[in-house]
């Protein structure tokens, strides 16, 4: 049965928030939290995991006009699954077990029965993780925070 166009954009940003947590994750803790989804499909590799250069553009203000900051390095894979799914993975940096594990994840994301899988072993563990972080910087930051304030003098 063909998917809607409401399904497609829940799809797409399910996508979307699964590759941001996925990002910020290490290769060794998505392996390792992926051997514990037990069994997952046959898959083969449609662009094998390569490194590259990427140029970085900025905008000063985040609104003017675009400049080129300078290039990354940037890796890139893409898998398919036997039943037909692909999934792309791209991450900064030289991580190509990282690319391909974010390409197999994206993939899987996109069959309905390896998304709560996905969600609960995978995906919640780093999203978990991630936010104890952030809280703890926070926390850091926090305790560093000087209030400034004025006194008007009492002239005249």
């Amino acid at each position: 049965m063909p998917r809607t166009a409401s399904q497609d954009g829940d799809l797409t940003h399910r996508r979307q928030q699964a590759m941001a947590a996925l990002a910020e994750a290490s290769a060794p803790e998505m392996a390792r939290l992926l051997a514990q989804v037990g069994p997952v499909p046959e898959h083969h590799q449609l662009r094998k995991a390569e490194s590259g250069l990427v140029m970085m553009r900025g905008r000063i203000g985040g609104d003017g006009a675009p400049f080129n900051v300078g290039e990354v390095t940037v890796s890139r894979a893409a898998v398919q699954l036997a039943t037909g799914e692909i999934g792309f993975g791209y991450v900064l940096g030289r991580d190509k077990e990282k690319a391909q594990l974010i390409a197999y994840c994206d993939a899987l994301m996109q069959r309905a029965e390896w998304q709560e899988p996905l969600e609960r072993v995978v995906l919640a563990p780093i999203r978990k993780r991630l936010r104890a972080a952030r809280a703890a910087k926070a926390e850091q930051a926090a305790a560093t925070k000087v209030e400034f304030f004025t006194l008007v003098r009492g002239e005249g």
